[in-house]
């Protein structure tokens, strides 16, 4: 039975499908207009009409004489500055929304132990949230809180504001720097169902340690991000190369968040 669906979105729907999946990544060349026709019985008309679907859409661009190219349509924004998940997102443009997934004391690891600072085993406040954008699966985080900015936390709601803004607006507490550190994990099981990926799917982990200004560790958070969404830009200044002892100064360190990503190319 033919499809009642228009050869021109037959043909941009297959394309978009082949860009959101990767298959064609940015600055790569697209079938030609005539490959496109042989390919799915059409004509050259039918084939522009579809990539003028494509370019208005922001996904493509196409060079006269050249063909078609992918577009990189992620956005930008800085992160010099220290910045919470609500803050990136109004930043870029996307519409943030976090959904509260746990909420509860328990011991400290090893691991959770050192980065506050604090003795293996004492009780700890977690918070699991899975972050979206525009409505999609962005990021999913886990942050750990000592037992005192907990109680001042939880007293608040978390799908509508953020740890940083409740004790920098609420409490007065300067949130005043933090360390990042940057890895690229395969997915765990739980993560990777509620970002909608596959499990062992490449995420990109963040996980930042904020103080205080009395250098207080109050805040360790792993963020794992969708890798199709976001991927980071850095930017340095060379300066004087014989008076730099402490390496290149740091200029502009921004993430790149893409838009609408299909979660059926995962086959989830």
């Amino acid at each position: 039975m033919a499809s009642a669906q228009p050869r021109h979105e037959q043909v941009s729907d297959w394309l978009r499908e082949r860009i959101e999946s990767g298959a064609y990544m940015v600055d790569d060349q697209l079938p030609s207009e005539n490959q496109l026709g042989s390919q799915f019985g059409v004509s050259r008309i039918t084939v522009r009409r579809a990539l003028q679907t494509l370019e208005g859409d922001g996904l493509i661009y196409r060079r006269q004489g050249l063909g078609s190219f992918v577009k990189d349509n992620r956005l930008h924004q800085g992160l010099v500055r220290l910045t919470d998940f609500v803050e990136d997102m109004e930043s870029a443009g996307i519409v943030p929304e976090s959904i509260i997934i746990h909420q509860g004391m328990e011991k400290a690891s090893v691991r959770i132990a050192e980065a506050l600072g604090l003795t293996e085993g004492v009780a700890v406040y977690r918070i699991d949230r899975l972050r979206k954008g525009d409505g999609e699966p962005l990021a999913f985080d886990r942050t750990w809180l000592p037992p005192f900015y907990a109680h001042l936390v939880e007293k608040h709601d978390l799908r509508k504001d953020t740890i940083y803004n409740i004790l920098e607006v609420h409490y007065d507490i300067c949130v005043c720097r933090g360390r990042f550190r940057i890895e690229a994990v395969n997915a765990p099981n739980d993560v990777a169902q509620h970002l909608d990926v596959p499990w062992g799917r490449a995420l990109m982990l963040i996980e930042r340690t904020s103080m205080t200004e009395a250098n207080q560790r109050f805040y360790y958070q792993q963020r794992f991000y969708r890798s199709d969404r976001v991927a980071y830009e850095l930017e340095l200044k060379r300066g004087n190369a014989k008076n730099q002892k402490s390496g290149l100064p740091l200029k502009e360190f921004e993430p790149i968040f893409k838009r609408d990503p299909d979660p059926s190319r995962y086959g989830v």
